[in-house]
């Protein structure tokens, strides 16, 4: 049995030991593998095939080559989608980073699962399932097996010293590994990034910063609506948790746990498991950004499993998605989070199998071919 399968049969996984969390994590890196050129090629020669110039439906061929290489065949199928929600809190809202009270990321949640927030109407729309998983709100939810995978209560303040701890960052990372094991498990085959957590573009921001090297302020937004001098405060207590904590880019689990969150490590824990399992994972916005950065720096083949959804409203995104050499496909000004942008992708990927399974070749529709 490997140390990752060991791992994902724990009942509680706070029971797992540093080392252990340490392997399983290297394992997991460890195992995502390059996508399938020969199927990527196949599926390149199906979609030219079609009755259509060469290229001339731009991304959708991107997307569908993308999955074959993926799946590994030039025939992929999507059987079941699921949006991956994750929900932490943030002790650096004390600093007066968000516009919006910490509370809210508790009664969001059970927005959620009572099926009545963007994402759930979103995600019902394109006929997937929405998955809100709590890995740290700051105070207790009224069901006990609601909390099954709280790794905390919320993170401390990152300008004040680590948001958590490396084991903490480690057990945050596997747990969303584990949640995006057991959908894949239960038949899901696309995946999509969504999160809550009231203060949460902060420690995003911060590693965006570390990561690409911008400055704070490059890729600082307002989040839930700061006025101008509460932006100025949210980019100089960014400075401040990235000096006090000593960020290196080159260690990306510690950096993660000093200036990130419990949702975020999920999500980078979701991508990875994605990746390793060769399912596609579809990216929201900022949040899901800073999560899929910190993901590439671990294992650089993950970005191969990404898809980048829609240009967020939120500064950051663009030099994220740039460095990990993405680009978003929508443009709706959207900067909800919650991977409501993501959920929206759900359709276009479909429709790019589509074009490849039913769409007539020249030689099927006895259409003239050419040099064009």
């Amino acid at each position: 049995m490997s140390s990752l399968t060991k791992f994902h049969g724990l009942e509680n996984l706070k029971n797992a030991t540093e080392q252990e969390l340490e392997i399983a994590l290297q394992e997991l890196m460890g195992g995502i593998k390059a996508l399938n050129q020969e199927a990527l090629a196949g599926m390149k020669s199906r979609v030219d095939a079609k009755i259509k110039p060469l290229g001339s439906l731009g991304v959708l061929e991107d997307i569908a080559q993308q999955l074959a290489g993926i799946f590994g065949t030039t025939h992929p199928k999507i059987n079941k989608k699921a949006v991956l929600l994750m929900a932490g809190d943030h002790g650096v809202v004390v600093e007066g980073v968000s516009a919006a009270p910490q509370e809210i990321t508790k009664q969001m949640f059970y927005s959620y699962l009572n099926g009545g927030a963007g994402i759930n109407v979103l995600a019902r729309n394109a006929g997937a399932d929405v998955i809100s998983t709590d890995i740290g709100i700051a105070t207790p939810l009224d069901a006990p097996e609601l909390m099954a995978y709280r790794v905390k209560n919320g993170t401390d303040n990152m300008a004040k010293g680590p948001a958590m701890s490396r084991q903490e960052a480690m057990l945050a990372i596997l747990t969303g590994a584990r949640i995006a094991a057991n959908a894949i498990d239960s038949g899901v085959n696309l995946l999509a990034t969504g999160e809550v957590g009231i203060g949460n573009t902060t420690p995003s921001a911060a590693l965006i910063s570390v990561f690409t090297g911008h400055s704070v302020e490059d890729v600082t937004g307002r989040g839930t609506g700061l006025k101008d001098d509460a932006l100025i405060n949210k980019q100089n207590v960014i400075k401040c948790a990235i000096e006090i904590n000593q960020c290196d880019p080159a260690t990306p689990i510690d950096t993660l746990a000093k200036i990130g969150g419990l949702e975020i490590a999920a999500l980078v824990g979701a991508i990875l498991e994605a990746s390793y399992q060769r399912v596609p994972i579809i990216l929201d916005g900022i949040i899901s950004s800073a999560a899929a950065i910190t993901a590439a720096k671990l294992a650089p083949l993950s970005t191969s499993y990404m898809i980048a959804s829609h240009s967020s409203e939120e500064l950051g995104q663009h030099l994220a998605l740039h460095q990990l050499g993405l680009k978003p496909k929508l443009d709706f000004h959207m900067r909800l989070g919650e991977g409501t942008g993501a959920a929206l992708m759900f359709p276009m990927v479909e429709a790019a199998l589509k074009v490849a399974d039913e769409m007539a070749t020249f030689e099927q529709a006895a259409v003239t071919t050419g040099d064009f």
